[in-house]
């Protein structure tokens, strides 16, 4: 197990990510989704991230379901705020926004100290839980002001008085990742696919950054949406189809991964989790047969000579 930071907050170097648990772009029934976080369990995953946006707050009562029966003092769990979630009887599904539920809610941007402790309590109650371990201010890209001025300040006095054991900030992007490691005081920052086999922005700034301050740092999308998983010329790549030339250097990768015995997958796995400031690495998964996938790709060595052909072929810098 690793620890978030300063916070004390154990998590375990591979996480299982909810997101396809709230029927992302397909639908998967409880039972499903109840499998696959008995598998996580079962091949040692004791950290699990959720978000109300997944799905409409489905992922939150799925994982919650799950965990129920399980013993709390042993696994740690993290949503995010910042898009609260409203009724609506607008009616129609929520597929605009990636997931196959019905659209009963609708998102509404919130950063606010009263809007944080309002998702926040709405998030343990979809949960089951008296308290999650850790809180992620949710993609704040456009709503940084209200979230460095009132959204942060509450998190950190959520923490202050024992409500919540871990802070951060979790994007897609790395500069607003770094000013949240360089001028607050967050345990944690989540940062998706901008650390991965193809794409290395937050080794500039943020990862440095972060090892500096004793700020710890997740990883999410590992395989960049589906390129990394298995390349092919239908495979995705930040959720929309891959670009020839990306295409081409990801299957490059997996011929690279072929010859040392390996997948391209446990490779995209291990990358990410190789630099010290990384205390975790998310993995989305939608089944128990996924999630089995990835923990015994994630337990394969990489073989040194792998990243060497990768450096030498100039496929990895």
């Amino acid at each position: 197990m690793n620890t978030l930071g300063r916070s004390g907050v154990p998590v375990s170097p591979l996480a299982l990510g909810t997101a396809g648990l709230g029927n992302l772009y397909t639908t998967v029934d409880d039972a499903q989704a109840h499998e696959a976080v008995a598998a996580a369990w079962e091949r040692g995953v004791r950290y699990f991230d959720t978000a109300p946006h997944y799905g409409l707050g489905l992922a939150e009562r799925r994982l919650g379901a799950a965990l129920r029966d399980l013993p709390r003092d042993q696994f740690t769990v993290s949503t995010k705020v910042g898009r609260r979630l409203e009724p609506s009887t607008a009616g129609g599904d929520d597929l605009a926004n990636g997931f196959a539920v019905p659209a009963t809610h609708r998102r509404v941007w919130d950063f606010s100290a009263d809007g944080v402790r309002r998702c926040l309590e709405a998030s343990l109650d979809r949960l089951g839980l008296d308290r999650v371990d850790v809180v992620y201010l949710h993609d704040p890209d456009d709503h940084a002001e209200q979230a460095f001025r009132e959204g942060y300040p509450a998190l950190e006095q959520l923490r202050a008085q024992g409500v919540v054991g871990a802070i951060g900030a979790g994007m897609n992007q790395t500069e607003m990742l770094t000013r949240f490691v360089r001028d607050t005081d967050v345990d944690v920052v989540l940062c998706a696919g901008r650390y991965t086999l193809l794409d290395q922005r937050a080794r500039t700034e943020l990862l440095p950054a972060a090892a500096e301050r004793g700020v710890s740092v997740v990883i999410g999308g590992a395989f960049n949406s589906g390129l990394l998983a298995d390349p092919k010329p239908s495979a995705t790549y930040e959720y929309a189809r891959a670009p020839g030339a990306l295409l081409d250097r990801a299957l490059r990768m997996k011929a690279a991964a072929d010859r040392h015995g390996i997948t391209l997958r446990g490779a995209a796995l291990a990358f990410c989790a190789a630099h010290p400031a990384v205390a975790a690495v998310l993995v989305g998964a939608r089944s128990a047969a996924e999630v089995r996938d990835c923990a015994d790709r994630y337990a394969t060595p990489v073989p040194d000579g792998f990243w060497r052909e990768l450096r030498d072929t100039g496929l990895l810098p």
